[in-house]
């Protein structure tokens, strides 16, 4: 899908528009109000000019043009007045509801939804191949149903076959429409390839997976609200030069840097993309590799803008993004961040959550990043096996990563190899399980 009205040379083409909708009775976690001001943010993010908005509570969406009749004719006035190029919509629209608004807007209006534009950016941030590779599948998936409108050159020949048809056109198949199924097709074959390469890059994903694992190494993921601070927090705590900008979706890439705790102790600390309310199922789908790093953490530690009027809402966000990835399991710590900017107060329904730690922190000051790493050791220490073991010294790969990733608590060393009492993560354990003595 190419970026918003690219190829566009009128002068309203970065104009932008906004209508949000909220159905009585629905218990949103964001105010329509809220909403679209996060929208606003997402245009602005994505190079777009916000000239105007509008909102309006229904008893149910409309069957065809998703907001009420009287409302499209305030909104179609109102984008004729500002001189919009864009409308877009805080809501995903179905194809339907694409093509009536588009008909009933007018030439000249791009039609967009939170979907559309949400995938416009990650378009335009990607950075890597696999990023890359994740954005063009779930364009593609997005594009697919709509395709007659959004490849402008088969509305043209879809056009003169149906004139040529007309009534009569029995059961025949039109140009138009049958240059509609190669595109199609086309589009589903890319698909296929997209998911292929992509399986590939999750395969090399787990292999890296299996030997931290064998090395006993624990991860520790960063997950959050976008622009809650984890890439600036991911740099603050390990000194890596990861990109970082007070947008939203700044990052997509996972990146995953090696971080010595107090007690010595070597910890992975991945980045992972930033949680939105209303994220497109697509995306979710597209970014599986991604995200499984946040499955396959030892720790969680959830950022939070805790300056932010609307903390708590995103805090709620995450969580339910988090239940749908089956990683509520996880141990986590909460990372109340940017704390020089201000604090929110903290709700009693907090303590249900199940949080490890709390910890404060303002990563661009450096503030409390010596108490989050040592709350992520007490983590960590928590998950430890007590074990005494007596690893020969042709062992001496283990006996590093026994080190590196285990809690040394004695260590003597014998005629027959090296006696240790560790504590060390369950990953490792299980290899220790021969060297184990009394």
């Amino acid at each position: 899908m190419a970026p918003i009205n690219a190829e566009s040379p009128a002068s309203n083409a970065r104009r932008a528009f906004l209508v949000g909708v909220e159905v009585r009775g629905s218990r949103p976690q964001f105010t329509v109000e809220d909403s679209v001001d996060e929208l606003a943010l997402l245009a602005q993010t994505a190079g777009l000019e916000v000239c105007g908005r509008a909102v309006q509570r229904v008893a149910q969406i409309d069957p065809a043009t998703f907001i009420g009749a009287g409302k499209l004719e305030e909104v179609i006035e109102q984008v004729a007045a500002l001189d919009a190029g864009v409308v877009i919509f805080d809501d995903e629209l179905s194809p339907r509801h694409q093509r009536e608004l588009e008909k009933r807007l007018g030439e000249g209006v791009q039609v967009l939804d939170r979907s559309a534009l949400i995938l416009d950016i990650f378009a335009q941030h990607a950075r890597t191949r696999e990023g890359a590779l994740q954005v063009e599948l779930a364009q593609y998936e997005y594009r697919l149903p709509r395709l007659t409108r959004q490849w402008t050159h088969l509305a043209r020949q879809a056009g003169g076959g149906a004139a040529r048809g007309g009534a009569a056109g029995v059961g025949l198949r039109g140009p138009g429409e049958t240059q509609l199924e190669v595109d199609r097709r086309d589009i589903r074959r890319r698909i296929a390839r997209l998911k292929e390469e992509l399986e590939a890059v999750r395969a090399h994903r787990q292999r890296h997976r299996l030997q931290r694992a064998r090395a006993g190494m624990p991860t520790v993921a960063l997950v959050g609200y976008t622009n809650a601070g984890k890439s600036t927090l991911l740099n603050a705590l390990s000194g890596a030069e990861v990109y970082v900008a007070d947008q939203l979706f700044a990052t997509l890439d996972p990146t995953t840097r090696r971080v010595e705790l107090p007690s010595g102790r070597i910890v992975l600390l991945s980045d992972t993309v930033g949680f939105i309310q209303k994220l497109p199922v697509t995306l979710v789908a597209a970014f599986r590799a991604t995200l499984e790093e946040v499955v396959e953490a030892d720790l969680l530690l959830h950022v939070v803008d805790i300056s932010d009027p609307h903390a708590w809402d995103q805090i709620d966000v995450v969580e339910d993004t988090l239940a749908e990835l089956e990683a509520s399991r996880i141990p986590k710590i909460l990372v109340l961040n940017k704390i020089d900017r201000g604090e929110q107060a903290l709700p009693k329904e907090l303590d249900d959550l199940g949080y490890r730690a709390v910890v404060r922190t303002s990563a661009t000051q450096g503030r409390g990043l010596d108490e989050l790493l040592e709350a992520i050791g007490e983590c960590l220490r928590d998950a430890l096996i007590p074990l005494t073991v007596l690893i020969p010294y042709t062992q001496g790969e283990l006996l590093a990563a026994v080190h590196e990733s285990g809690v040394v608590e004695s260590e003597r060393h014998t005629e027959h190899g090296v006696r240790l009492r560790v504590l060390v993560p369950p990953r490792l354990a299980g290899r220790l399980e021969a060297y184990q003595t009394t």
